[in-house]
């Protein structure tokens, strides 16, 4: 199941980080010392970013009527030590999520555009949006690096139901600077792909745990299901004893990042406890997989110090 995951996950996956990684082109974000702007996908009708954002990578796209699931990638390479502290994803219509990672396996080749398909990322993740997620802010001094000369990939699952023709322009937008902050961050997963929710009118929750093997701050939740989910609830488990991080109504719409303040000290022998609920009225049984119409059990869990324990180190059954 871990494989399986690690492959059809494109997620509609997340999120991110990780210590020494590439990036993709043009940050002028971060103040005085921050790397110039390089990105050749910017034209002249792509959308500005916010004040203080740059484009780090991205591309146009066009999705006839009806089509649903296609994917379409890009590559880049970083000329420069580059560490973000801000991430935010430019999402159009028509963009179910996006995923940036460092370009190896099905994901390397040439710097550039290309059509790709769900398992086409990188092994390393820096970072995963969904529909409606809001911009990560990473506490003071902290950041991700992203190494000179490191190709990063970007896939982009795109998913047009409407009756016309869509086009867009997706694009991962940073905060960055060219000087390192204290401490570097990064995600993983908490949750579990092994589930099949029965079709029916009452609630079906599914609950999973994952030990913790090294202490660490967390400073961020991202829960990520699909159109069925309706809640998801997740957990410090300390002695026995539950503490709750999150606890929400979910809405597929508005994935959001749940900043914590103050941050939550994690320690070695605790356990991380996702709980996912939906309601399935669809006729069928539903169970996991990277399309809308599949679902998903995951909570992306931003971390300092990283571990580079890997995106998927906090998976249960």
């Amino acid at each position: 199941m871990l494989a399986l995951m690690q492959k059809s996950v494109l997620f509609a996956l997340f999120a991110a980080a990780a210590v020494g990684c590439g990036g993709g082109n043009q940050m002028d974000g971060g103040g005085d010392d921050s790397p110039p702007p390089t990105d050749a996908s910017v034209t002249p009708d792509s959308p500005p970013p916010p004040p203080g954002f740059t484009r780090l990578v991205g591309r146009t796209w066009t999705v006839p009527s009806g089509q649903q699931d296609v994917y379409r990638c890009v590559r880049v390479t970083i000329p420069q030590d580059t560490y973000i502290t801000n991430i935010l994803a430019q999402a159009p219509l028509g963009t179910h999520h996006t995923v940036l990672s460092i370009a190896s396996g099905s994901a390397a080749g040439a710097d550039g555009e290309q059509d790709c398909n769900a398992g086409t990322l990188g092994t390393v993740m820096l970072y995963a949006s969904g529909v409606g997620t809001s911009p990560l802010d990473f506490p003071a001094d902290v950041g991700i690096k992203v190494a000179a000369g490191t190709q990063v990939h970007l896939n982009l699952h795109l998913y047009n139901a409407s009756d016309q023709t869509l086009s867009g322009d997706s694009a991962i937008l940073v905060k960055a600077q060219s000087t390192p902050p204290p401490m570097l961050a990064e995600m993983v997963f908490a949750g579990t792909g092994n589930f099949q929710i029965p079709s029916g009118s009452q609630p079906y929750t599914k609950t999973t745990s994952c030990n913790v093997s090294s202490p660490y701050r967390l400073f961020a939740v991202w829960p990520h299901m699909h159109k069925l989910a309706t809640h998801q609830k997740v957990e410090l488990i300390r002695g026995g004893t539950p503490t709750v991080l999150h606890d929400l109504a979910y809405n597929f719409t508005e994935q959001k990042y749940y900043l914590k303040a103050p941050e939550v000290q994690v320690m070695q022998g605790d356990q991380i406890r996702v709980s996912c609920t939906w309601v399935n009225t669809t006729g069928s049984s539903v169970g996991f997989g990277e399309s809308s119409d599949k679902e998903m059990c995951f909570s992306g869990l931003y971390r300092y110090p990283a571990a580079n324990a890997g995106l998927f180190s906090c998976i249960g059954l």
